[in-house]
């Protein structure tokens, strides 16, 4: 089993990219668990694909793996994405293998930045559709002010960006090339 999983493998290092919502979008997600987690992953999934085809970035386009986590490690609410992604792509004309530089993948802070905006544009096109809903201390944000000086905080604030994802995935003899949860490259991005 092992070995047909590895034979699927492109012979390239493989990067571990998370994806993490900040705390302030984190309790509006908490109450709106479908919607803004199918959010957090197409913005994830834009997030990625969009900057890897910039030809001033990779110039190609990506395939990867995404898995949602919406718990942490200490089992408190945490929505994340998890990507494991090859270090390289397809050019965009079809035609070869664009291999990303030696242990770098993509700028984290390019990365960052581009994930804030689609996700909170998402956030405030749900509220205005009144797809929102909101309970118990959260309740206030059902007001437009509210909701919207919210907003105001999380486009304001820089994002806040640990680790990296320069860290190419080991190899290992017979086994499938998968992140070890402490090798790895990380993209937290938290906008408080």
């Amino acid at each position: 089993m092992a070995r047909r999983a590895e034979a699927e493998l492109l012979p390239v290092p493989y990067f571990h990219v998370v994806l993490t919502l900040p705390p302030a979008a984190a309790e509006i997600a908490f109450q709106n668990k479908a919607l803004l987690y199918g959010l957090l992953m197409r913005t994830a999934a834009q997030t990625l694909t969009t900057l890897a085809a910039n030809p001033k970035r990779l110039g190609a386009r990506l395939g990867f793996v995404a898995v949602l986590h919406a718990w942490g490690q200490t089992l408190t609410h945490h929505p994340h994405v998890h990507c494991l992604v090859p270090g390289g792509g397809v050019a965009l004309d079809g035609g070869s293998w664009v291999a990303c530089k030696p242990n770098f993948f993509l700028s984290v802070r390019a990365l960052s930045r581009l994930f804030r905006r689609p996700f909170l544009d998402g956030l405030e096109a749900a509220f205005q559709k009144d797809k929102l809903r909101f309970f118990g201390a959260l309740e206030p944000l059902a007001d437009p002010n509210a909701f919207a000086e919210r907003l105001r905080l999380l486009r304001r604030d820089q994002c806040r960006v640990g680790g990296d994802v320069a860290i190419p995935t080991p190899r290992r003899p017979g086994r499938a090339v998968f992140p070890h949860p402490v090798l790895h490259g990380r993209v937290s991005l938290a906008l408080a």
